[in-house]
């Protein structure tokens, strides 16, 4: 709980006057202002992140958490359990979507058994595992608080020991049969909204299957009541390890003023989570792609974020983050190699704001 509370104290807001400045200098570039759009927007919010004018990107990682859900227990899905584990073995090999969109970009992927019901992980996975897995949440509280905490904590020190190793810019990513039903739920615990509204078919449901997880999220809110209001009690009720886990990813890339990019679904709705326990964290938040799981509009709402992408993906694994890095790092290259109205010969007073 100590790191919890410590970290919580250090998230401050961005630089706000860097990026004043970001932004003067990036009118002045050689374009109508405000004609590279988001382009613009991502670096003046990079330069508000550093407090740097220039910046570059030099190490790219994305933290996978990687947990079972004791919810499949009611046939929530249509993965074997086992699939966790094999998923997340697989993540090493660089065989997966996100392994080999992180190989195409140069980004090294950080993968952590939070709470993978098994013991036959290889050694390149890293072993934080709370549990083996969570308890069933439509029979009772998914993890104690205590677990919740512990899991939170677990995020914040994955992204304290990459920055400590020079890592400046983070994906976020998971694995976890069963994490769309958990992840569903805590949306729905946390903003009232009906889960049939927000329930998608996760990897691929029958209708009868669909019916029966949208009829397990109610009865696990309603048998678990968890506290709007206190986000680890919701987390705990009805949430899994991999969303706890990163939630305090985002929580820690706040504290240590590094950019964090969120994936899909369930990377947003642990986003969503810790906005609720330090708002200031979405200075710091990137999201990739608008994920085609119903629930996810919805969520990027609640942060007040417009996805960079929308190509249908629903993958997860941390994907969308790859892509997501090259546009960001796009934004920074262009904005300090494009030349400035006075190199380009230019006189601009005859330009106007374009931007709404």
């Amino acid at each position: 709980m100590r790191l919890l509370e410590e970290t919580i104290e250090r998230i401050k807001p961005s630089d706000r006057e860097t990026m004043k400045t970001a932004k003067e200098k990036i009118d002045n570039l050689t374009k109508p202002i405000g004609s590279l759009g988001e382009l613009e927007n991502i670096a003046i919010k990079i330069s508000g992140i550093t407090g740097r004018i220039e910046n570059h990107i030099y190490k790219k990682n994305i933290i996978i958490m990687c947990a079972d859900n004791g919810v499949v227990e009611e046939g929530v899905s249509a993965c074997p359990k086992d699939l966790t584990a094999t998923v997340t073995n697989n993540f090493t090999k660089n065989i997966t979507g996100v392994g080999v969109l992180g190989a195409f970009t140069n980004t090294a992927l950080t993968v952590v058994d939070i709470g993978v019901d098994s013991d036959s992980l290889n050694s390149s996975v890293i072993n934080r595992k709370i549990a083996y897995g969570t308890q069933n949440m439509a029979m009772g509280p998914a993890m104690s608080r205590e677990e919740a905490i512990r899991a939170i904590e677990v995020g914040i020190e994955m992204v304290d020991s990459l920055v400590s190793d020079g890592v400046d810019l983070i994906g976020t990513g998971e694995m976890g049969v069963g994490n769309t039903t958990t992840s569903i739920a805590v949306l729905s615990a946390l903003t009232g909204i009906d889960p049939s509204i927000l329930c998608g078919k996760g990897s691929g449901l029958t209708d009868i299957q669909f019916e029966k997880k949208k009829e397990t999220i109610k009865k696990s809110i309603d048998l678990n009541k968890p506290d709007q209001e206190d986000i680890i009690d919701v987390i705990s009720k009805v949430g899994g390890f991999d969303i706890a886990g990163l939630c305090g990813c985002f929580l820690g890339a706040a504290k240590n003023r590094v950019p964090i990019v969120i994936d899909g679904i369930i990377s947003s709705i642990a986003a969503l989570c810790a906005k609720r326990i330090s708002g200031d964290i979405v200075d710091y938040t990137f999201t990739s792609h608008l994920s085609a799981e119903p629930g996810a509009k919805y969520i990027l709402d609640e942060l007040g974020f417009t996805a960079m992408l929308n190509l249908n993906m629903r993958l997860g694994e941390g994907s969308g983050c790859p892509l997501a890095f090259n546009i960001i790092e796009a934004s920074l290259f262009t904005m300090q190699n494009m030349g400035t109205f006075e190199d380009a010969n230019i006189v601009n007073d005859f330009l106007v704001d374009i931007r709404e």
